[in-house]
Formats: structure tokens, sequence, C-alpha cells
């Protein structure tokens, strides 16, 4: 990896494009200090910090954003409704006809999504951004209670959530790697030293030196697994042969050759862990900004849905919701595949090219094989993202050490690295080409 960069720093045209990347990032964690005018920053923080303590949604939040909605700054909403507003438009695709036709129609389709994305995330910030607005106009996070000065708060808002957006797209076109996934990565990391300190206070600080040493050495291992884990997960593949009947026309023979359909474990990547989180963190948010607390029932459901409980050894019985949580993980793991994989699709394109799997006939009987393939796989992801996704939740309950950088946010960090270095990898080796074919 490391070797890669060096290499990559050789060259001319990635060098600009890194640094642009690194300017583009300097410019954000710059804007998540600038405070939106007319919020009193430190009550906000205070209401924010006791809020944070008691609900796993707001640490889920903050976690995203990088410490840019604690600080109220102009970046608070980050870009959580893009990436929300990505959800939507993914899902969209297999409910809409016309969103599925724009999915394959190419370059023309990816620009109309693109589009319709932005449009939905600007939407998803002003709806934010009043709901913000409307609680800060209760409490006492505004130095004036003005109607002016509420639709400030929302016009700041939306406007740092877009320009966030814009950025990600820059450096998409301009830098290297996926803009918006490098945003992301970049507020997770910025996260990290406070998680690390905390974990020293916890565990190290005041502690006899045996002691000490040995949850220090306890604490890396856990990290170390986890993203040794992490990466071969990602990495990890069952890869298909398909072989390509000879055909004859004329003098000349075509196909005969031999292919592989690369299927990843992991095919859902992180996005199982985001839709069952989000299931799990919908109620809190509502209970909070409606200020329903409804019957006592209602209240121990929102203590079931608390990954702090879990592993809780005075409540075990909280670790119900955990059970739930797996299920879900799993659930999504088809459901999202399902929608990004179509083996039906795949194995009539297949037929089309005279293309078939040894032993397998073409058409059904190649999706049925495909899909049984595919079902076992997937089953082998999800135990892994479980694996990954209830190791910081064990750690927290047992242990009472709650950091951010578990489960969703370190497959997000690895798998958003391996992929920027694949692509820087890629871009050398196209100029390698560029440069042979030029002499």
């Amino acid at each position: 990896m490391f070797k890669s960069l060096m290499n990559a720093l050789k060259v001319k045209e990635i060098r600009l494009k890194l640094l642009f990347t690194l300017a583009m990032l300097a410019v954000i964690r710059f804007g998540t200090t600038i405070p939106v005018p007319g919020i009193n920053v430190q009550a906000f923080k205070s209401w924010f910090e006791s809020l944070k303590s008691g609900n796993d949604a707001f640490g889920f939040v903050d976690r995203f954003t990088g410490g840019s909605f604690e600080h109220a700054s102009i970046l608070a909403l980050n870009i959580t409704p893009y990436i929300t507003s990505s959800i939507i438009v993914q899902l969209l695709t297999i409910a809409i006809p016309k969103f599925e036709e724009w999915q394959k129609d190419g370059e023309d389709g990816r620009k109309k999504l693109t589009a319709m994305t932005r449009y939905i995330t600007v939407v998803l910030a002003v709806i934010e951004s009043i709901a913000m607005a409307v609680n800060f106009y209760k409490g006492d996070s505004l130095a004036d209670k003005s109607i002016f000065l509420a639709i400030q708060v929302v016009v700041a808002f939306t406007a740092g959530s877009a320009f966030l957006m814009w950025i990600g797209e820059r450096i998409t076109e301009n830098g290297v790697g996926n803009g918006i996934s490098i945003v992301l990565t970049i507020n997770i990391l910025s996260r990290i030293p406070s998680d690390i300190h905390s974990l020293f206070e916890r565990f190290v600080s005041g502690k006899p030196i045996a002691r000490g040493v040995v949850s220090a050495v306890i604490i890396i291992a856990v990290i170390i697994a986890l993203v040794v884990l992490i990466v071969v997960l990602n990495g990890a593949e069952r890869r298909i042969p398909v072989q390509y009947a000879k055909k004859i026309q004329g003098r000349r023979t075509y196909g005969g050759n031999r292919s592989e359909i690369p299927l990843k474990v992991s095919t859902a990547g992180v996005m199982p862990i985001i839709f069952a989180m989000s299931l799990f963190q919908f109620p809190s948010v509502i209970t909070y900004f409606t200020g329903y607390k409804g019957p006592g029932v209602w209240a121990t459901i929102l203590e079931y849905l608390r990954q702090d409980n879990w592993f809780d050894p005075n409540h075990w019985e909280y670790s119900i919701g955990l059970v739930v949580y797996i299920l879900l993980l799993i659930f999504f793991a088809y459901f999202y595949t399902s929608i990004t994989f179509n083996p039906i699709e795949i194995a009539e394109n297949m037929k089309k090219q005279g293309g078939f799997i040894p032993g397998i006939r073409p058409g059904k009987p190649t999706s049925d094989y495909l899909t049984s393939i595919l079902n076992y796989i997937i089953f082998i992801g999800a135990c892994g993202l479980i694996i990954i996704a209830i190791i910081p939740y064990f750690f927290s309950g047992m242990f009472k050490a709650s950091v951010s950088f578990g489960g969703t946010s370190l497959i997000i960090v690895v798998s958003v690295v391996l992929e920027t270095i694949k692509q820087i990898e890629s871009q050398m080796l196209v100029r390698n080409y560029k440069g042979f074919l030029e002499d």
C-alpha cells in the first residue's frame, strides 16, 4: 500500500489529484469549526452531550458528521442527507419502472439518477433543518427567538449540506476515489483520537502497570483483528467459471474463450448495517422530535433498542434487541443483494452471448445455480458482518467502552481506503499503457 502511494506521488497528474483531494478535505474540516450565526454554541453542545449519552441515534449522527453537528457548524447535517437520498434512489429503482429504466440506460441514465439524488438530498436537508430549527426555537439554543433567525438556521444548514455534496462530487471528478465516501471517511477518522483518549482514560490511566499494559494490548489486538477480518471479508469472492462456445463465420472463429463471474462474499458491503441501524434509531428520533412518550411499554421498547444495553451483565433481557438486530442484518444482506445482483438477467445475457457455466445448462438452470451459490456466500458474508458489528457492542455493554470506530465505521474506513488505493493503481496502470501507445 505505501509503495503504491509513493509511486503515485512520483506521477505529476496523480500527485495533483491527491493534493486537490487533501485541499478539499482541509476545507471540510475548517467548515466544521464555523458555527451557524445566531446559535448559542455552548448551550447547544451541553444539550447535545446529554442527548447523545442517552440516545444511540444521535451518537451515530455525531460519528458520521465528524463532530460538525456537535459544534452546530454550518456543515452540521454533513452528507447524511445525501447518504439517505442515495439509499432512497436505489430502493426506488426496484419500485418505479422509470427509475429502473434509467439504471439500464448507461451514462445518460446515471446522470438522471444522480440529478434525482441531488434533488432528494436538498429536500431532506430542508426537512431536517426545519426540524432542528423548530427545536432550537423551543429550547435555549437560539441567541434570539425570532422567526428570521430560525429561517437563517434552516438556510445555513441546507446550504452546508449542499456544499458538501458539491465538494464530494468535485473530489470524484478531479481528485482520487469516490468523493462522498472519502468525506464520510475523514469524518469518522476525525473522531478516532478522542475515542483513543477515552479508552486510555477508561482502561489504562490510573490502573496498575500490569493491568494497564494488558488492557492496552487487548484493545490493540481487537482493533487489528477487526481490521484484518474486514480486509478479508472485503476481498473474499467466489469465482464462477464461464465458457463461451466457438462460432465459425466464414474463415474466422469467434468465442471459445473462458472468463469468470466474481461473486463477492460481502456483496452488500456495509449497507445491511446502515439499514438495520436506521430502523433501530427511528423510534428514538421520532420520540425526541415529537416529544411522544407513550405508555410504559414504549419506554421499555426503546431500552431494548439501545445498543449500549446489549450484553449488560445486569440486564441480560435487553439483549433480545441484539437478536432482532442480527436477524435484520441477515435480512438486509439478502435484500440489498437482490436489488443489486440479478441472476436471471446475468443468465440471459450469458445465453445471448453463447456463454455457459461448465456442467450447467444455459437459461433457468444457470440462474438457479447462481442463486443457490449467491444465497450460500451471502450468508457467510452476513455472518462476517454480524461478528464485526456486535464486537463493539459487546465491549460497550460488558465494559462500558463506547467508541465510534467500531463495526460500521471500521468497515467504511477500510473499504474506502482499499477502494481508493485500487483506483490510484488503476490510474497509474492506464498512464503506463498510454505511455506505451504514445511511444
